[in-house]
C-alpha cells in the first residue's frame, strides 16, 4: 500500500468519505500507479542507458461520472502522495491554452509537422500529466488531440491521469468534423484503465450543505455567506486566506483577464471587473470553460443608466448557463428585481428565469459542460 490508499482508507473511517465501492476501485487502482510509477523509475536508469531507449510507461487512468462524486478529490491525493519530482497536475483547459501557444510559436519556425517537438517540449521533466475536468467543445482542440497525445504517450513515455464528467464515447459529442477526434477515444480506451464514479454521494453538494447561493442584499453578510461557499468547495483553509492562488486566463485575442481567487476549478470574480469593463462574449465562454463554479461579487441593482452593464451581465449568465457552471452570487436584490427599467429590459426576463433555475437542485446536480 502507498500513501495514496492509506489517507484514502482514513477519510472513510473519520467519515470525511462515505463507503463508496466504484470510488474504492479507483482509490485502489491509483495506488496501483503509484507502485507502477516508482517501479519505472528505479528500472529505466540503467536498462534505458544501455538499450537507448525509454521504459513502456506504466497505463493511465480516466475517471468519469456525475459533479461531486470525488473525482477531483482522488486526483489531489494520488498527486499529493505521488513521491516523485516529474508529475504535473493542471486543469485541462489551461493545458489546450499552452498546446496552442506552444503550436503557434513551433509554426513560426516553419521546421515540419510541430505536434513531434510540441509534445516534447510538454513531456521535457514529466513522466505523470494528471489533468482535471477533460472537457473538449471547440474543434481546435478536437482535431489536434489524438496526434497530440499519441506522442506524449506512445512517444514520450507519459503516463495520463485525467477526470472527466463525460465517458470517453461522450467527449466531443455532435461536434465539428467529429470524425477526426475518434481516434482520441480509441487512443483513451487503449491506453487509459477507464473508471466511472457515480456513486449515492454528491460532495460538492455536500460541501455547500444546503446554503443557498444567490446572497443578498449586499453587505458583509452576503460576503461573509459567499466567501463560506468557496472555502467550503475548494477544502481551502479560511485562516490562510492572504494565499489563495489567483490566474491569468486567456480570454483571445491576446488578452488575458485576471482572477483574483482561482482554485480547484472555482473562480471569484467581481461584478465590475466582469460587466463594467469593455467585455464580450468570448471573455465569458472563456471563464465558462474554465471553471465549474464561479462566484460574481457586488451584484447592483440596474437601471437605464446600466444599460450596458445588464447587457453584458445577460451574456455573462448565458455563457454560464450553457455550461452548466454554478454561480454563487453576493447581490442587491434578487434576480427578478436586478433590472427593472431599461433597454433589452424585456430581453432580461430570460436571464432572471436563468438566474432562478440555476439556484435549483436539478441544475446544481448537472455536470460541467452537460448539455
Amino acid at each position: 500500500m502507498t500513501a495514496m490508499l492509506e489517507r484514502y482508507e482514513a477519510l472513510v473511517a473519520t467519515g470525511e468519505l462515505r463507503s463508496d465501492p466504484e470510488q474504492e476501485a479507483a482509490a485502489e487502482r491509483l495506488n496501483r500507479l503509484q507502485r507502477e510509477l516508482y517501479k519505472t523509475a528505479s528500472s529505466k536508469g540503467l536498462i534505458g542507458k544501455l538499450l537507448g531507449k525509454k521504459a513502456e510507461p506504466p497505463r493511465g487512468i480516466y475517471m468519469w461520472g456525475g459533479v461531486g462524486r470525488g473525482k477531483s478529490m482522488l486526483m489531489d491525493l494520488f498527486i499529493q502522495t505521488l513521491d516523485i519530482p516529474e508529475k504535473r497536475r493542471v486543469h485541462f483547459h489551461a493545458f489546450m491554452l499552452e498546446v496552442h501557444a506552444l503550436l503557434r510559436d513551433e509554426r513560426k519556425s516553419e521546421s515540419g509537422d510541430p505536434i513531434p517537438p510540441v509534445a516534447a517540449a510538454i513531456a521535457r521533466n514529466v513522466r505523470c500529466l494528471a489533468f482535471d475536468e477533460m472537457v473538449v467543445n471547440n474543434s481546435a482542440d478536437a482535431m489536434i488531440m489524438s496526434r497530440l497525445f499519441t506522442h506524449l504517450i506512445v512517444n514520450e513515455g507519459v503516463t495520463i491521469v485525467t477526470t472527466s464528467n463525460r465517458a470517453p464515447s461522450e467527449l466531443y459529442k455532435d461536434g465539428l468534423n467529429r470524425e477526426h477526434f475518434l481516434p482520441f477515444i480509441d487512443l483513451i480506451n487503449s491506453e487509459l484503465d477507464v473508471f466511472t464514479l457515480n456513486g449515492p454521494t454528491d460532495y460538492r453538494l455536500q460541501r455547500l450543505g444546503g446554503m443557498a447561493t444567490w446572497h443578498m442584499p449586499l453587505g458583509e453578510a452576503a460576503t461573509e455567506q459567499a466567501r463560506e461557499a468557496f472555502y467550503r468547495l475548494t477544502d481551502y483553509p479560511p485562516e490562510d486566506a492572504e494565499h489563495v492562488p489567483s490566474a491569468e486566463i486567456d480570454v483571445g485575442g491576446g488578452r488575458m483577464l485576471h482572477v483574483p481567487k482561482s482554485l480547484k476549478g472555482v473562480g471569484v470574480f467581481s461584478f465590475k471587473r466582469l460587466c463594467g469593463e469593455a467585455r464580450g462574449a468570448s471573455d465569458y465562454l472563456a471563464i465558462a470553460r474554465a471553471y465549474h463554479t464561479v462566484l460574481v461579487m457586488g451584484i447592483p441593482k440596474m437601471g437605464p443608466d446600466r444599460r450596458n452593464e445588464a447587457a453584458r451581465f445577460v451574456t455573462l449568465i448565458d455563457a454560464l448557463y450553457e455550461d452548466k457552471v454554478k454561480l454563487i452570487a453576493a447581490a442587491d436584490a434578487a434576480p427578478e428585481d436586478l433590472y427593472q427599467a431599461g433597454t433589452g429590459r424585456f430581453e432580461f426576463e430570460r436571464t432572471v428565469s436563468r438566474l432562478n433555475e440555476m439556484q435549483s437542485a436539478e441544475y446544481l446536480a448537472l455536470g460541467h459542460g452537460e448539455s
